[in-house]
């Protein structure tokens, strides 16, 4: 079994997955200042939106004028979430030089999500990620569903490592496997990361936890232990999937900080800073924070 990592990167995706299955949709100045406190706390990725159509997901309406206002960091990563080639479009149009890709390990939930079959996303991507590669983009593709589906239930191991595998040689960097309705226990982690380790190099494999069921860092901890050390997480546990019914709940990036910090390992994350962005978004949202470090920190 791998060590623990010393260092791991966080991957901030509440600007995306966090807002996306809010009641209320924030405006693109809200968002923008979102962003740039969370680059301002040192987060090296933050997702700062995705380009999927407004009809569907509202929440995500002007993402690439977000994209265009949000302020550069050095070394800091800002991806676009695209779903198609009109997407991609859009993404380069607004100057990105980061995308991410999504499919999932169930066919059922990835024709609930996208309309597609697996296989058809597969061809919606060929689209356009070589054009992406050839430009010098980096790409991070994510997979649904690898530890069960709300529509099929369990989901084999085999199946996550068929729909993984595809992406990197398809052409992404890194790949993030997700637990989208926060079923997963670290005994599945374990053996879903460790077969993927031994097909995938480690250091392109991140995990993406939900904590419907109050086992997301349980699960990160059982990450670490397989040698992972890319995590996402999102800014005061907002988020879920629209089409996942009882999706609530994306693993706080100031739970994870705490936990991960109090074990020595090392992030570059300035945590108070993470938690006054979180809050800042509490009156904008109409309601507390999920985060239980969000809860137990006093209000300063």
């Amino acid at each position: 079994m791998p060590e623990i990592p010393r260092k791991v990167a966080v991957v901030e995706v509440g600007p995306r997955d966090g807002l996306q299955n809010e009641a209320v949709s924030l405006s693109v100045d809200v968002r923008v200042a979102l962003c740039d406190a969370l680059l301002a706390a040192g987060l090296p990725v933050v997702e700062v939106g995705a380009l999927v159509s407004p009809r569907w997901v509202p929440q995500m309406a002007g993402s690439d004028q977000v994209f265009l206002r949000v302020a550069r960091r050095p070394g800091a990563r800002t991806p676009l979430l695209v779903p198609n080639r009109k997407g991609f479009d859009r993404a380069r149009e607004a100057g990105a030089r980061e995308i991410a890709v999504f499919t999932a390990a169930s066919e059922t939930f990835n024709r609930k999500n996208v309309n597609a079959s697996i296989d058809e996303s597969f061809a919606r991507f060929a689209a356009f990620v070589p054009e992406a590669r050839r430009d010098g983009m980096w790409v991070r593709g994510y997979v649904s569903t690898c530890f069960g589906c709300p529509y099929e239930g369990p989901v084999s191991p085999e199946r996550v490592v068929e729909v993984a595998r595809r992406l990197v040689d398809d052409g992404c960097d890194e790949v993030s496997i997700g637990d989208t309705i926060g079923v997963a226990v670290p005994t599945q982690v374990s053996d879903v990361m460790g077969r993927l380790r031994e097909t995938l190099a480690v250091t392109s494999l991140a995990v993406h936890f939900h904590d419907t069921r109050g086992t997301a860092l349980a699960n990160v901890l059982a990450a670490l232990h397989e040698g992972i050390a890319i995590v996402d997480s999102s800014a005061g546990g907002l988020g879920g999937c629209p089409y996942a019914p009882g999706a609530s709940g994306n693993l706080a990036t100031e739970d994870l900080l705490y936990m991960l910090h109090g074990m020595g390992i090392e992030t570059g994350v300035d945590l108070a800073a993470v938690v006054r962005a979180s809050r800042a978004l509490e009156g904008p949202l109409g309601h507390a924070l999920p985060s239980r470090y969000v809860q137990a920190c006093p209000k300063t």
